[in-house]
């Protein structure tokens, strides 16, 4: 069963058919997925149950979304229309701002265009300590960011603080400024000429995938306006688009207010995220020129 179902999903253009179907043929049998040797045969119903999740999966709905959650470093969050699916990606940069919160005894950190809640709730789950704030604008969005926050928070981990407002707001948190120890942001980032996965393109929200023509429309308020919200010495990781290994740290430089600028490759060696500190004297330098681009 698991066999024709890999070469169903195979045909179908699933990058990872074999994987795919065994996870499919776990959650119809309610067993882990390591543990599906050792699990008895398929009833008639649950043949029934699998075959339509991979008619479902063919069609390239998300696998997600018809197992109703996504894992995310240690954590699995519900995830359905309407929210973008966080990807594996991103828990690079979760994990950078996990390792700049602990560096502080009682951190202040905020997630910007927070969707299911992933880098939030990873940050309040490994850093107990810390005061998180996340911030998603999506009415949809924010109702499962809401769920999965009031479930982390029933598990017992520390409760983050969910914010209904738009990223580019020029006084987004104002009560936070000067205050933020790390903000993190995964913004939409894709410029609006790439084609992008089936998955992606008929299921994500185009708001939480597209940043404009360059991709950059998001993320060049969002670095204004962290400069306003991080303490001297904050610190800011941006994720990005491959294509701005360049430009995100040069909009970084190009502030004034920030130093350390850096660029952090994925595992496949491709640019994923920019990070910086805050100006440790709170001082606003010379800005670097602005980096631009042919659509600017």
């Amino acid at each position: 069963m698991i066999a024709r179902t890999a070469r169903a999903l195979a045909a179908a253009g699933v990058e990872a058919p074999r994987a795919e179907a065994e996870q499919l043929a776990a959650y119809v049998l309610q067993v882990p997925r390591g543990r599906l040797a050792l699990a008895d045969g398929f009833t008639p119903a649950q043949r029934d149950r699998l075959a339509a999740l991979v008619g479902r999966r063919v069609t390239r709905e998300p696998l997600q979304h018809l197992l109703g959650s996504a894992g995310f470093r240690h954590l699995e969050l519900a995830v359905g229309p309407g929210v973008f699916v966080p990807r594996p990606e991103t828990e690079l940069l979760a994990g950078w701002g996990i390792e700049r919160a602990r560096e502080r005894a009682a951190p202040l950190v905020v997630d910007l265009c927070s969707g299911s809640g992933a880098i939030a709730l990873a940050v309040a789950q490994e850093v107990p300590a810390a005061r998180v704030v996340a911030v998603e604008r999506s009415p949809a969005a924010l109702t499962w960011l809401r769920r999965n926050a009031a479930g982390r928070a029933a598990a017992g981990d520390r409760p983050i603080e969910v914010v209904a407002a738009d990223v580019t707001d020029p006084d987004l948190l104002a009560d936070l400024a000067g205050r933020v120890d790390v903000l993190l942001c995964n913004p939409p980032y894709v410029p609006r000429s790439v084609t992008v996965p089936p998955e992606v393109a008929g299921h994500d929200p185009d708001e939480a995938v597209f940043g404009g023509a360059d991709g950059l429309d998001v993320i060049r308020p969002v670095v204004g306006r962290a400069a306003a919200l991080l303490r001297p010495g904050g610190a800011i990781g941006i994720e990005h688009d491959d294509t701005h290994a360049a430009a995100v740290p040069a909009l970084l430089r190009g502030d004034g207010r920030y130093d350390r600028v850096a660029e952090h490759r994925d595992l496949a060696g491709r640019p994923r995220f920019a990070s910086a500190s805050r100006r440790a004297d709170g001082t606003h330098a010379d800005p670097a020129p602005a980096w631009q681009t042919d659509s600017s």
